[in-house]
């Protein structure tokens, strides 16, 4: 067995049995070292947010004094989710690893198929009904923010 995957699986085993969240576990290696190890911490926290994956960006962002992660990879007991692939997008990690797939985690009643399908534009959302408001003082802040000569883009 991979030893990063193991060490994703014994996180996730300890947040199950700690009950912070669901089975999952995640692993940031950074020139062959360790630099995160996470577990779901949503029911810990109460934070929806925090999966395991954004837990360990957000660790190996603190670590190594950066967001961006580009020289990291990520192994995940399992297949991202359409929040944590886009949080592993914007951290800049180009290697990711996962164990269970998103079939698998539909079997433990964790089904992301609808957030899946509702990204790839073939389902409709009845959850959200999104309303443009205040749109030009708040594409304002874009153009300042173009204009501020010591940003930091990201």
């Amino acid at each position: 067995m991979n030893e990063y995957m193991q060490k994703a699986i014994e996180a996730a085993r300890r947040g199950v049995e700690a009950n912070r969240g669901g089975p999952f576990g995640a692993v940031i290696v950074r020139d062959g070292e360790i630099v995160a190890v996470a577990h779901n911490d949503v029911l810990g926290t109460n934070d929806p947010t925090a999966h395991a994956e954004i837990v360990a960006i957000r660790e190996a962002s603190r670590k190594l004094g950066r967001f961006h992660l580009e020289d990291c990879a990520i192994y995940s007991t399992c297949e991202p989710c359409p929040m944590c692939l886009f949080a592993i997008h914007w951290a800049g990690i180009r290697t990711l690893y996962f164990g269970a797939d998103r079939h698998d985690s539909a079997l433990g009643g964790f089904d992301d198929d609808y957030c899946y399908r509702l990204m790839a534009g073939i389902a409709d959302s009845p959850l959200l009904s999104p309303t443009i408001i205040d749109r030009e003082p708040c594409r304002a802040l874009f153009l300042e923010w173009n204009q501020k000569p010591d940003r930091t883009m990201y």
